[in-house]
């Protein structure tokens, strides 16, 4: 198994599943969708739209694009915002790139584009274009372009930002080079080669713009742009382009993303970057109509002829013409518009008879080893001329050879075995080990997809008005909430057990021995008859063993595993990682297990299921606390918490109603989470408060908060006025100086040397504090290559009897990855109010 990324032993096998529309529901498309559709088979032009992230995209300009102009529209975002925050939960890195992942295909399903990902990996806010390029890998990430625009030939590419600093930040600008290099290379048969071996051809677009803008102090746009009005009114879909854009950008929910609708015209404008200059539109020059196809002319005719006669309340009585236009279309020369169009029409074949397929399951998870029942059903609801032919599922491969009559149910129920070397569910690029900027994928033709196909699918074959089709359905897990009624997720394949430890840190102080219990638990998933264990806990200098006796265990049942470590075990590490690998036997079948499953649930997103190899990590350092007890006021989710208990600390979560004297005198530090301000207006009002705990003794320690257009502190903060910048220091090498080296923040109770910012990840610090008054002491000082050097990073004042810090350096990254000098620098930030000496 293999490390993902820095900070984090942990391989994360993870599994991401498509469904057709959401985590709740199918698809569902009403007569109004299906003549837009219609529509749409008369268009033959595509438009593919980059930029960094998720949330990076002009969903207005999608919208219009796929709905009004009806172009074949995909947005490709080379990384998929691993880096970024999370005002969900918790979250941080692969995690939160998982949802992400999902927020943007629940985008997409909004406004009707396509989505795309590059191998990029989303490190963080980087300053610089060449930073990017180099942590990604410029021929890597390009290659990926190159390999999407071959594939999908775009007729135009647009991108959302300059090559230059108007871009905000090299991920920004690094796409836009990313793009205008590949609209060339993707031309070039000289460039990637090995691609043309793949089924892809060179491919030039037309041209390529850059979608200019007025954004905050920012203004791009100028009179001489090519300027397009996509405000308009969509009377098929009932909203305008810009009602259909907020609702697909609201579909960010971890970024804070939710926005107002928009009514009425709303120019946006585009810069021309190379290619053909445009007149006044931007598909100028470019044929979009069946006139470049080869026999084209008769499928236009055939189409029109639909949009004629198509009938709202009536559209199974389309079928038999479309079935004719499927016809014809395999008539004509292989070409990508073929392919396209046949995909197209044979949905709207499915659309137009109300035909009804699924593959359900009352199980979330098949297990390896184990068995799965699966309901299938078929419903032709408006009485199209159908019959079906087979069904495929795994090894399930039925003749049914019957007409299919109106309205009726046709359904089969069989029990499958998942055999042992069924793959388990896994996202394609965390199958291999990642490098810090980008991930591993080896198959070539994985590249650019958001995502895995389904663990299994049913197939239906079936002859419609004379003509073969097969349609093909994921399995899913069906099942009724009582609030939230009949709800569709992935169906995910597991191991027969899973192997959980605890916890997640473990903090020894260097030349004190000690010792700590960590706890290996083995969850069956399925029955194991005459279950045998042998467990190891592998530590480098230590790989102790238990083992288990022969008896009967059902699924969901656990058996824990109690091992004694102490520091002596790390000899002179100062950091090492707890294991464990289980060998199992079900009656005579040896099966291993090392991974864990974590669950991601939220109700706007299918669940999200991930595996990964857990670990302990233990730390044996040199840390000394002063203080006992610390009153947390979480904010928009950290793992700060537990960092906290590993120190030794007794932590309690506040909430708005704690936050008054008596509750607050009790405490050596009050701590709020990260963005806490921004997510909780109470805290405005719970000011005099906090200022009145300070005063009287207190140490209150507020952790970074936002200063954006999504969300920015109008309140007060501070005993004395301080701003909250978006100043950061994005080089997690960044030498550090100490501007008061005899600071207590700096010496007591541990003394803090440059060694403590070795191993940091990501970044440094986010979100600085700026104009700042005289009363503050700001002890460190820090810069990114050929910057000036910020102050902003940790502020300390005095204040009546106690202390008051703000500080943006990122302890929410730090202490789960593990870095001791974070851990010995907070325990110097909570002792502030308890400085001997000094």
């Amino acid at each position: 198994m293999n490390e993902l990324y820095p900070g984090r032993l942990l391989i994360l096998l993870a599994l991401l599943y498509v469904l057709p529309v959401s985590g709740q529901s199918p698809a569902a498309s009403t007569s109004a969708d299906i003549f837009l559709q219609l529509k749409k088979l008369k268009v033959l032009g595509s438009v593919l739209y980059i930029a960094a992230h998720p949330d990076d995209e002009n969903t207005r300009l999608l919208a219009w694009l796929a709905r009004e102009r009806l172009y074949r529209t995909g947005y490709l975002s080379l990384t998929r915002g691993d880096g970024g925050q999370n005002l969900i939960g918790d979250e941080q890195g692969i995690d939160l790139g998982l949802i992400r992942t999902q927020e943007l295909l629940a985008a997409r399903r909004t406004d009707g584009a396509e989505q795309f990902f590059s191998r990029a990996y989303d490190f963080g806010f980087s300053k610089s274009t060449d930073e990017a390029m180099e942590k990604w890998g410029k021929e890597k990430v390009l290659s990926d372009a190159v390999w999407i625009i071959r594939k999908f030939q775009p007729d135009i590419i647009i991108t959302r930002f300059p090559e230059d600093s108007r871009a905000g930040h090299g991920h920004h600008s690094a796409s836009a080079v990313v793009a205008h290099e590949a609209f060339r290379a993707a031309a070039d048969p000289n460039r990637f080669p090995e691609q043309l071996k793949q089924g892809v051809q060179p491919w030039k677009a037309k041209r390529i713009f850059w979608n200019t803008y007025n954004f905050g102090s920012t203004n791009t746009t100028s009179n001489d742009q090519l300027k397009i009005d996509v405000g308009g009114y969509n009377a098929l879909v009932g909203k305008s382009y810009g009602e259909i854009a907020a609702e697909s950008r609201s579909q960010h929910k971890s970024q804070g993303f939710g926005v107002p609708a928009s009514r009425g015209s709303q120019l946006e404008y585009f810069s021309l970057t190379e290619g053909d200059a445009p007149q006044s539109d931007l598909m100028d020059g470019v044929n979009t109509s069946w006139a470049k196809i080869e026999g084209g002319s008769a499928i236009d005719a055939m189409i029109d002829e639909i949009l004629k006669n198509y009938s709202l309340l009536n559209p199974e009585n389309t079928i038999p013409a479309l079935v004719n236009l499927y016809k014809s279309l395999q008539a004509l020369k292989d070409d990508y518009w073929k392919k396209q169009k046949m995909e197209e029409v044979q949905r709207l074949i499915e659309q137009c008879s109300g035909l009804f397929m699924e593959a359900t399951t009352g199980n979330e998870q098949a297990v390896e080893g184990d068995s799965i029942k699966i309901n299938i059903t078929i419903n032709n609801r408006l009485g199209a001329p159908i019959q079906l032919s087979k069904i495929n599922l795994d090894v399930l491969d039925t003749t049914m050879a019957m007409n299919l009559e109106k309205n009726r149910n046709v359904s089969l129920q069989r029990t499958f075995y998942v055999f042992t070397n069924k793959p388990i569910s896994q996202p394609y690029w965390l199958e291999h080990k990642m490098n810090d900027g980008s991930f591993t994928v080896n198959n070539q033709l994985l590249i650019g997809m958001p995502q895995n196909d389904p663990a299994y699918q049913a197939r239906f074959d079936l002859v419609i008005a004379g003509q073969p089709f097969t349609f093909f359905k994921p399995v899913q897990y069906k099942h009724t909430d009582p609030v939230k009624g009949e709800l569709y997720q992935p169906l995910v394949v597991v191991p027969s057990s899973i192997v959980t430890t605890e916890p997640s840190v473990i903090i020894f102080r260097k030349n004190e021995k000690q010792s700590a219990e960590v706890a290996v638990t083995v969850t069956a998933n399925k029955r194991f008859t005459g279950y045998k264990a042998k467990v190891s806990k592998r530590l480098t200098y230590d790989n102790s063993i238990k083992t288990d006796s022969n008896f009967t265990v059902q699924p969901g049942m656990q058996r824990q595993y109690i091992f004694a470590i102490d520091n002596g075990m790390l000899k002179e590490k100062e950091q090492d990682f707890v294991q464990a690998f289980v060998e199992l036997k079900n009656g005579t079948e040896e099966q291993p297990a090392y991974l864990n499953l974590t669950n991601i649930r939220y109700d706007h997103i299918p669940h999200i299921h991930y595996f990964y190899q857990d670990a302990i990590k233990v730390l044996n350092i040199d840390i000394k606390t002063v203080g006992k007890k610390i009153g947390y006021i979480e904010g928009a989710g950290d793992k700060v918490t537990i960092a906290l208990q590993q120190m030794g600390y007794e932590v309690t979560i506040l909430k708005e109603k704690d936050l008054n004297p008596f509750m607050l005198k009790q405490f050596d530090a009050v701590i709020t989470g990260v963005r806490a301000y921004n997510v909780h207006d109470y805290l405005e009002g719970k000011h005099e408060v906090l200022m009145d705990y300070v005063k009287n003794g207190g140490n209150l320690i507020v952790q970074y908060n936002t200063s954006n257009f999504i969300s920015s502190v109008t309140s007060k903060i501070g005993p004395y006025p301080f701003a909250i910048s978006r100043n950061r220091v994005t080089d997690e090498t960044a030498t550090v100086n100490f501007l008061l080296p005899g600071h207590p923040v700096l010496n007591y109770p541990n003394k803090i040397t440059a060694k403590d910012f070795n191993n940091w990840v990501q970044e440094r610090g986010i979100y600085f504090a700026d104009q700042l008054d005289a009363a503050y002491e700001t002890p460190l000082a820090m810069a990114d290559p050929n910057e000036k050097e910020q102050k902003g990073s940790l502020i300390i004042a005095n204040y009546g009897k106690g202390k008051f810090v703000y500080t943006g350096l990122v302890f929410f990254r730090e202490l789960p990855a593990g870095v001791p000098g974070a851990y010995r620098l907070l325990a110097n930030i909570i002792a502030l109010n308890k400085k001997k000496g000094f």
